[in-house]
């Protein structure tokens, strides 16, 4: 559950401009819950090093015997002891879809809870769909439960199951005493450091659906954007793309508290959410943009927006079905990323081959002109192919894996944003079909899905290596971080850059009925 308290009111004028405002009000500054440190436990040899600032210390409160005890120490080494069972645990958990993407397995899940399967979502390597365990549900049960699944659509459904032996405590010393559990919480009256990098707020290690422990960092949102922002868009960037990318840093952060419900926690801190390392890189520039933006956020039917983004989008951007499963977003379109008309989309959509092929020889007059994935290309021999789509497909446990030759690989559907929807690839075990941004998973080396493919052939025609043609680099949904640059160094301000590319939502303060409507999303 979110906690709101008022804050003062700092919207502040100088070289940004004054927020769209209803109503004098104190910005809301909610906590998030992010797992900085996902599978601590997961190696025997995991340590953690947590210290307190200069002239501070910690606090450490624990349970031991049933009995809570509180602790003051300058620094922390957590380590791992596996603790053995008294009878062995068979673990088991069936998955009915795996994604490269939350966005896809969210879409994935409700299409099962439609059907009336209790299921939740993971992330124990890739996103997955897991069937809801429940006390009345023995594992007995589960394989004819998968086949069930199959049979209704779940192609991929798989059980995996485990034994286990052991079962991992964190173990840590304070003084000549020892202690062992399985929660530790940890608080300072500054920014606490883990493994070299400071965080302000509190942590506490927890267990996780997994079977290890997660590092949890409970920080509001504004301290959160101090370690996000500067990862995401850079310090270097001109002012006004700075504070565009605050704005979406605490939108996406606000609208994602969902992601980790399995686990007790809401957001991750790297790429699968947004990268998120404390206050390693507090920098005036990005401090000034968050102040300056402090509470404001994007809406559309006054809820919070999906407001994701990627570095380059290659001079189109992606609607949101370009790249991921679920219904599309009004406010999230393919649009040319460029200030004058270089390509009608009506008239000449890159979802036909020769468009795209068109579209990608352009290079001058994008917001993104000169940028290093702008236009790019990447050549995988037929042998690197086949590795890699290997290693993909026995890491979902397809038993098209086991194919001992590909002879064909072809774009077989694409979207209006010239995005690839579909890729198929014809093996001596039969097609295998791959959609939106799973290729990138599957084809190592990747930026983006907004590519055609040109074959190598032998002597006798037959392919020996793919050539990838592309633009952008990342999913290419929402705003463009070089575009935003671009436009910034032409005079735009940050709403003007927002409006370019979220077209039809609202810049205005965070107010807690968008944050219960995010509440209400959680299944």
């Amino acid at each position: 559950m979110l906690k709101l308290w008022a804050l003062p009111l700092a919207i502040g004028l100088g070289l940004f401009p004054s927020a769209p405002v209803t109503q004098a009000q104190a910005p809301l500054n909610p906590t998030l819950r992010v797992g900085i440190v996902q599978r601590f436990g997961r190696q025997p040899s995991d340590r953690l090093q947590i210290v307190a600032g200069a002239q501070r210390s910690l606090t450490l409160r624990f349970t031991v015997n049933g009995q809570p005890r509180q602790f003051r120490a300058q620094r922390l080494t957590v380590a791992i002891a596996p603790v053995p069972l008294p009878t062995p645990e068979q673990r088991s958990q069936l998955v009915i879809s795996q994604h490269r993407s939350f966005e896809s397995a969210e879409a994935s899940a409700a299409q099962w809870r439609a059907k009336g399967f209790d299921v939740e979502i993971a992330q124990p390597q890739g996103w997955e769909v897991w069937l809801k365990p429940t006390p009345d549900l023995p594992d007995a049960a589960l394989p004819s439960l998968l086949q069930r699944l199959r049979s209704e659509g779940a192609a991929s459904a798989l059980l995996r199951s485990e034994t286990r032996k052991t079962q991992p405590q964190l173990v840590w010393q304070l003084g000549d005493q020892r202690f062992q559990g399985d929660r530790l919480e940890i608080e300072s009256n500054g920014p606490i450091t883990v493994a070299g990098i400071p965080y302000p707020g509190q942590l506490t290690l927890q267990p996780n659906a997994h079977g290890d422990f997660t590092l949890v960092n409970t920080v509001t949102v504004e301290d959160y954007l101090s370690g996000v922002v500067p990862h995401e868009i850079g310090a270097g960037a001109p002012a006004q793309a700075i504070a565009a990318q605050a704005i979406l840093a605490r939108t996406y952060a606000l609208r994602n508290v969902r992601r980790f419900q399995v686990d007790n926690y809401e957001l991750c801190a790297d790429v699968q959410c947004q990268v998120y390392r404390g206050w390693e890189s507090r920098l005036p520039t990005v401090e000034q943009a968050i102040r300056q933006t402090r509470g404001l956020v994007l809406s559309y039917n006054n809820q919070l927006i999906d407001a994701v983004y990627s570095s380059t989008t290659g001079g189109i951007t992606a609607g949101f079905e370009d790249a991921w499963l679920g219904q599309q977003r009004s406010y999230l379109q393919p649009r040319l990323d460029a200030l004058r008309p270089l390509w009608n989309l009506q008239t000449k959509p890159l979802n036909q081959e020769a468009n795209l092929k068109a579209f990608l020889q352009l290079r001058e007059g994008f917001n993104e002109t000169g940028q290093p994935r702008f236009r790019w290309q990447r050549r995988r021999s037929l042998a690197e192919i086949q590795a890699e789509l290997k290693a993909y497909l026995r890491d979902r446990r397809d038993p098209r894996a086991e194919f001992q030759q590909i002879q064909s690989v072809a774009v077989s559907q694409r979207s209006p944003s010239g995005r690839v929807l579909e890729v198929i690839v014809q093996s001596d075990r039969g097609p295998i079909v791959i959609g939106r941004d799973e290729v990138r998973r599957a084809f190592a080396g990747l930026f983006s899905t907004l590519f055609y493919l040109e074959p190598e052939q032998d002597g006798q025609g037959r392919p020996v290596a793919y050539r990838f043609v592309g633009g952008g680099f990342g999913h290419g949904v929402g705003l463009s971080q070089t575009g935003a640059m671009g436009l910034a160094r032409q005079g735009w301000n940050y709403d003007r850059i927002l409006k370019f590319y979220y077209p039809q939502t609202q810049l205005e303060p965070l107010h807690p009925t968008m944050l219960q409507s995010v509440n209400a999303r959680k299944p």
